[in-house]
């Protein structure tokens, strides 16, 4: 027995991957399992391997006696010596058994299935401390067959479950094929473990294009999120954490060749990368790609809710099939977007919407001047104006109204005269400018004071200030301010 328990020990460790440990604890409590079996009870079964587990023995620990009252705990001094002649009354000594002879067949067989047990126990343990940390990682296996539209994938040791709700509907598969998914959870099973996975998780984009780009594994350039209605359209947003690095040219590679690969692997899903920006009318432009934006106008900053504004002939591409493209976009920047056509804005009042965004753009919460788009979110500005005046550092009303009473504004390469004036036409439209130092009640006094008359008391004709001397009917008369 003790041969064939060392070579089983051997084969365990290496067909089920299990520790020295745990298959010689496994062993152990099968053994004192039948030796409880036989004798009613473990307490002084002992249980030892060789260093090279090659042997394992179980041994019985009784107590020598003079006349014996337990036989399973004593034994008599004279059977003692057989074993040792040393021994005395009141020393233990350790009694080898065979368990082929010594225990029962019941006791065996009870034995082997606490075995069996437990090493399906450590087996899972083992296997499912192994995977548990991998859950988010990419995993590589093979198509082995289909029930009920879920997908079962080889991995040698475990199985893996693709379920149908977790799959893209671009991909079909046939026996053997390579299966590459990302890791999303982990089951016990009574075999073992059951690995769940899913190609449809937005994740499962992030973890096969950061393969793809080194820039992402240095950190040079991070994503910021990922949005995906699987099988047809993902968006990714990156940016750069160096000014001279690219972030979208990274991912996208040089002539596609980064992001091609990506889309291969996606069975042909469009891929939309585009630069993230903390700005949100900038970055809503960019999440709403491949469609061109003219214009995009915050409706509600709490809110977060904001109108695009895009030519007529871009409107399809901006909403997207189902609204597929407008969808994503709104995931992506966490806005509520509305796209209308610029034909569709002219027929809407804009000019209240306008006045909020220029003062939510002027001054952030506290108060300080903010890097916004107050000029390019005035109505009828012209897009390609606004980007000069933003790249020559002019992004808001106040900035422009003192360039242009400085005449600083016919130096900026690539403005016109006409671009100018029609800026300023538009700014005095919809924008009211108050002088620093005139309060708006001094403003009404002096409105008031120049166009008050002041008529004779006596014929009523119409005199000035200036006068003492009715001119028409000769009527002395003073003026003076009214005391409370």
């Amino acid at each position: 027995m003790a041969s064939e328990m060392g070579e089983a020990i051997r084969q365990l460790m290496q067909e089920k991957g299990l520790s020295e440990d745990s298959v010689k604890l496994t062993i152990e409590n099968m053994l004192k399992a039948a030796y409880k079996r036989t004798f009613g009870t473990a307490d002084n079964a002992v249980v030892q391997f060789a260093d090279d587990l090659s042997d394992v023995t179980i041994f019985s620990r009784k107590e020598v006696v003079d006349g014996v009252y337990d036989p399973v705990f004593e034994i008599e001094l004279e059977e003692a010596r057989v074993l040792s002649e040393e021994i005395e009354v009141g020393d233990e000594i350790d009694i080898p058994l065979d368990p082929k002879e010594d225990f029962a067949r019941s006791a065996v067989s009870t034995g082997k299935q606490t075995a069996h047990q437990g090493l399906n126990e450590s087996f899972k343990d083992n296997l499912y401390n192994e995977y548990k940390d991998k859950i988010g990682e990419i995993i590589i296996g093979y198509y082995q067959r289909e029930k009920n539209g879920n997908i079962y994938v080889d991995f040698g040791k475990v199985e893996g479950v693709l379920p149908a709700k977790f799959q893209s509907p671009r991909e079909e598969y046939e026996k053997n094929d390579r299966i590459r998914a990302l890791i999303v959870d982990i089951k016990k099973t009574s075999s073992g473990i059951q690995v769940v996975l899913s190609r449809s998780d937005p994740e499962f984009v992030r973890s096969i294009i950061e393969l793809e780009v080194p820039e992402l594994s240095d950190k040079t350039v991070e994503i910021y999120k990922v949005v995906r209605d699987a099988g047809y359209r993902t968006k990714i947003a990156v940016f750069a954490n160096r000014e001279d690095v690219d972030p979208v040219g990274a991912c996208v590679g040089l002539k596609g060749s980064r992001i091609q690969n990506v889309i291969t692997e996606l069975s042909g899903e469009k891929i939309d990368v585009l630069k993230y920006d903390s700005d949100p009318v900038v970055f809503i432009k960019n999440a709403l790609s491949p469609a061109e934006v003219s214009k995009v106008i915050i409706l509600d900053a709490e809110k977060k809710q904001a109108l695009a504004i895009v030519p007529d002939s871009q409107f399809s591409l901006a909403i997207g099939k189902q609204g597929q493209n407008v969808r994503l976009a709104n995931k992506l920047c966490d806005w509520t977007i509305d796209v209308k056509t610029e034909e569709q804005a002219a027929d809407m009042d804009l000019s209240e919407i306008v006045s909020r965004q220029a003062a939510f753009n002027l001054f952030n919460d506290d108060g300080s001047e903010e890097e916004g788009n107050a000029i390019a979110s005035l109505p009828g500005v012209d897009v390609r104006v606004a980007d000069i005046l933003k790249e020559s550092g002019i992004v808001d009303i106040q900035q422009f109204i003192d360039a242009y009473d400085e005449d600083a504004l016919k130096n900026i390469e690539g403005l016109t005269a006409d671009d100018i004036e029609n800026v300023n036409k538009i700014i005095n439209d919809n924008v009211e400018i108050v002088e620093e130092g005139t309060s708006s009640n001094d403003q009404s006094q002096a409105e008031t004071d120049s166009e008050e008359e002041y008529f004779c008391p006596e014929c009523g004709a119409k005199i000035t200030l200036d006068m003492t001397v009715c001119p028409k009917c000769g009527c002395e008369f003073e003026f003076s301010d009214d005391e409370e």
